[in-house]
Parts: C-alpha cells; sequence; structure tokens
C-alpha cells in the first residue's frame, strides 16, 4: 500500500489523541510518515505547539459529520488510528470508509454492541479490500487479551496444549477510567432503549465470536472467594467487553485455546475479612459514575498519570491437574497514558510488521500477537512474563 502518510492520528485535538500525537513525536519524530487529523486545522496547529511535536508533522482537517472530508483523510494514510468517540456516535462511518478503501485502522472502542454491528456490516468488505480493522487497542482489551494469548502459547509450547481454564485477575490498578469511557457506556445504555435486541448481544460472551456458542461461562457477576490465588476478588468492570473480545481471538485463532475454553475476570481484593469487604465494596460501586468521572475531552495531569500503573494475572488450568501463570503490566495508568502507547504501537505494528495479515475485522491477539507483544515490551512500559 502506498499512501502519503503511514499513519494519521484522528482526533488529535481531543485529550487522549493529543497523548497519542505527543507519544509518536516523542517516540518517532519525523522517523514515521504521520500526521494529525482533528476538524480544526487551528486547533491542531495549537495542539502541535503545546505538546512539543515538530512543525514538519503535517496537519489534516477532517470531521466526522463529513464524508467527503473522512473519505480524503482516509485514502492519504495506510492507516486511521482514532480516538474520536464513542465510535457508535462518530464512528461507523470511519470504519465504513477504511473498509471500502483498503485503510487499516485502529481503535480505542470497549463498544461490544456497535462492534458487533461493525462485523456483521464490514468484515466482507475488509477482507475483499485488504483493510486491517482493529478494535479495542487500549486498555480495554490489549492486556488481556494478548496476556490470555502470551499464556495460551506458552502452555502449547510447553505442554503441547492450551489451558481449558483461564483466569484474569486485576492484582492492581492505579488510575482514572477515562471520560471516553463513561460516554461510551451511556452511549450504549441510550441505545439499548431504542434496540432492546442489543442487550442479548450484550449478555452473551461469544456474542463476537463469528456464531460460535461455546461453553457455560464462570459467573464473573457477585464476589467469592478464589481458593486458585488464594484472595477474594470482585467483579470488574472492563469484563464485559475484554471477555468479548478474547473469545472472538480465539474463534479468529482457529480456537487455538479450544472449543471448551473458559475465561473470566475479576478484581483482586485479598484475603481474609478485610479482602471480603473490600470486594464487596468494590462490587457495589461503580466507578463509572458520580461527579468525579472525567468528561470526553478531559484527563488526568502527567504526573498523575505518569504515578499509574496496572498488574494482571493470568492463571490457566486444565483438567490434569496443570497450572500455568502469566502477568502483565503496565507503567501508566490504564485509561491514559498507557492506552495512548498502546494505540500508537498498534497502528505503527499493523502498518510495519503485518504485511501479511489478511483483510478483515479483529482483535489484537490474532492480529498482530507476538508482534505487538515485542513492541510493547521495548517501546510502551508493558511486561508480558510467566510466572506470578
Amino acid at each position: 500500500m502506498s499512501r502519503e502518510f503511514d499513519v494519521i492520528v484522528y482526533g488529535a485535538s481531543g485529550f487522549t489523541g493529543r497523548l497519542v500525537a505527543e507519544y509518536m513525536g516523542n517516540t518517532y519524530g519525523t522517523s514515521v510518515n504521520w500526521a494529525m487529523a482533528g476538524r480544526s486545522e487551528a486547533k491542531l496547529a495549537e495542539v502541535r505547539e503545546l505538546i512539543g511535536v515538530s512543525a514538519d508533522i503535517p496537519l489534516v482537517t477532517a470531521d466526522a459529520a463529513n464524508e467527503d472530508s473522512l473519505r480524503d483523510m482516509v485514502k492519504r494514510a495506510s492507516c486511521i488510528c482514532t480516538t474520536v468517540g464513542p465510535y457508535q456516535l462518530y464512528g461507523s462511518e470511519l470504519v465504513r470508509l477504511c473498509a471500502e478503501e483498503g485503510t487499516h485502522y485502529v481503535d480505542l472502542s470497549g463498544e461490544p454492541g456497535w462492534m458487533h454491528e461493525m462485523i456483521a456490516a464490514h468484515d466482507d468488505t475488509a477482507r475483499a479490500s485488504g483493510a486491517r480493522i482493529v478494535h479495542s487497542c487500549g486498555f480495554d482489551s490489549i492486556p488481556f487479551d494478548l496476556g490470555v494469548y502470551f499464556l495460551q502459547k506458552a502452555s502449547i509450547d510447553q505442554t503441547g496444549a492450551p489451558m481449558s481454564r483461564v483466569r484474569g485477575r486485576v492484582r492492581a490498578m492505579n488510575g482514572e477510567f477515562s471520560g471516553g469511557t463513561a460516554a461510551s457506556l451511556g452511549a450504549t445504555m441510550a441505545a439499548l432503549k431504542t434496540n432492546p435486541g442489543l442487550l442479548k448481544v450484550l449478555a452473551n460472551p461469544f456474542s463476537l465470536a463469528n456464531g460460535f456458542q461455546g461453553p457455560e461461562q464462570p459467573s464473573d457477576a457477585k464476589p467469592y472467594e478464589d481458593e486458585a490465588i488464594g484472595s477474594w476478588v470482585a467483579p470488574f468492570i472492563m469484563a464485559p467487553i475484554n471477555t468479548k473480545n478474547v473469545h472472538r481471538s480465539n474463534a479468529l485463532l482457529n480456537h487455538l485455546y479450544g472449543e471448551d475454553f473458559e475465561y473470566d475476570e475479576m478484581m483482586v481484593t485479598g484475603p481474609g475479612e478485610q479482602g471480603a469487604a473490600v470486594a464487596k465494596m468494590v462490587a457495589s460501586s461503580n466507578p463509572l459514575e458520580g461527579d468525579d468521572v472525567p468528561q470526553p475531552g478531559e484527563g488526568p495531569s502527567k504526573e498523575s498519570r505518569e504515578a499509574g500503573h496496572y498488574d494482571v494475572l493470568f492463571v490457566g488450568t486444565n483438567a490434569n491437574g496443570d497450572r500455568m501463570e502469566a502477568t502483565v503490566t503496565g507503567d501508566m495508568d490504564p485509561g491514559y497514558g498507557s492506552t495512548s502507547k498502546m494505540i500508537a504501537e498498534s497502528a505503527l505494528c499493523i502498518v510495519q510488521d503485518c504485511e501479511d495479515l489478511p483483510g478483515g475485522v479483529y482483535t489484537p491477539a490474532p492480529a498482530m500477537g507476538e508482534k505487538l507483544i515485542e513492541r510493547l515490551v521495548a517501546n510502551a512500559g508493558l511486561t508480558f512474563d510467566l510466572g506470578a
């Protein structure tokens, strides 16, 4: 694919898009052929100067409400890296245009109902054009999708078979959820009022798995004492999207994890009575509600982002009593600092490292796998290690 730009960061004047552009400028400068895009050239120029990106980085004007401007942008790039959400409100035309024009695409979507629609509407078109459409390239769901993939590949290498049950256990998560995540949840709840059938998609862990229906999955709705890790656990708010993406990855990988694969995600709250009390408190609260939730376009300070981190344990088991553990960590807050690095590296990976990947609508693991893991470890502050 010969295009004017390798990557266009669309939404670069918004809070998260600005972080993506800042990361691209600081990490790659002008060594990568990229551009910043948004509705206002003046605003983009202001942001470019504010974040210290070279004035040689071009600016592209495009508006989600103007199809001609979107198509012009899409035709100029090998990959569109978009932070403009909620995607169900502002992303559908962009996905369609990328699929039609053979332009690769990465986003931060945690909106499974919308993703279900995009798969049905555009997978065939993307396959025909060669466009690689990859959803969920931020905290939802890269650490989880690639964490399971990393563990299962190690299990296959060491035991000859995948683990039939994997537990994703969030041991630490210091940082704020993004305003975009909260807005996406609000848009999904509004969509349910006009499309009650969406509830079936949201309730089915296999709704993104191309029609495959696997075994009943472990319950993740209530706190309990997890004997596998010796700790109480509580529901994890990102589990409904992450688990669907992991099952889609399994389907796209021709059931590399097995057709009997079971997966769930929970927050670790500690052992004993104190752990039980914390688990019950977590289960009764919603971090995406309240006056302190950032609005779209807002976010934490640089100091707060850099003070954040996360630590996720994956525990694989099987009927033979075998056990394998893997750990994924990130060195910044999950919702902004780490997410902005993950989507930037995803865009570059899909353009530079995946030349043999056919077109289609993907999740991160089957699209990029080890290639993205290597990039994230080398450049983005993530670790992937076997063991607890």
